[in-house]
């Protein structure tokens, strides 16, 4: 069993190697870790100003791009104010 199956039907945030945060349901996955998530939204960190979440609707993410998956609390999540959350943006990641 893969470790992502357990994730199936639940949010979870992906981390891509570009920097890129998305979040939404995971609706199916293969076994090069190609991921489909419905209900998507990009999250896009600013110093400056709060969070903002693009919507994406469905959204396919290429194996070969996800450096982390991890799921996603949605009550905790559902509490948070993202427009008063500042952070820098995660840059490209490197191995």
């Amino acid at each position: 069993m893969s470790a992502v199956e357990a994730y199936v039907d639940q949010t979870v945030q992906v981390i891509l190697y570009d920097g890129r945060v998305i979040v939404g349901k995971l609706r199916g996955f293969d076994v090069r870790t190609n991921l489909i998530l419905s209900d998507c939204m990009e999250r896009e960190f600013s110093q400056d100003q709060g969070v903002e979440m693009v919507p994406l609707g469905l959204y396919m993410i290429k194996g070969d791009n996800v450096a982390l998956i991890g799921e996603v609390d949605d009550e905790k999540d559902a509490g948070l104010d993202w427009s008063e959350v500042r952070a820098e943006p995660i840059g490209e990641i490197t191995i």
